[in-house]
């Protein structure tokens, strides 16, 4: 089921990116409370704030995108989330997996 950001509460907004981020592994409440002028790290409120500007203007654009599906899966869309995940460092991974390729 698909909800339009701009439908949504701020705290329920708030609820949504929190527990994004839970998932991603990123604690938020980690975050200064009041600003800190020696670090500039941003508040949890500055960040809450940052966040929802960001999912109430970019997620169609980021929601859309699919990887290239491989050739002869039956489901296609769903199956390729799978065998292609984006990978930061795919050296790495590669390096880790014995999948090392000359480039």
């Amino acid at each position: 089921m698909t909800v339009d950001p701009s439908s949504l509460t701020t705290d329920q907004l708030n609820t949504y990116i929190t527990s994004r981020l839970v998932v991603s592994g990123i604690d938020i409440s980690l975050l200064p409370t009041a600003p800190d002028p020696v670090t500039g790290a941003p508040t949890q409120a500055q960040a809450l704030a940052s966040l929802r500007s960001f999912v109430l203007s970019n997620p169609k654009v980021i929601n859309g995108w699919r990887p290239a599906p491989a050739a002869g899966t039956a489901d296609a869309g769903v199956l390729s989330q799978e065998l292609v995940p984006p990978l930061e460092y795919p050296s790495i991974t590669e390096a880790w997996t014995g999948q090392v390729q000359s480039r």
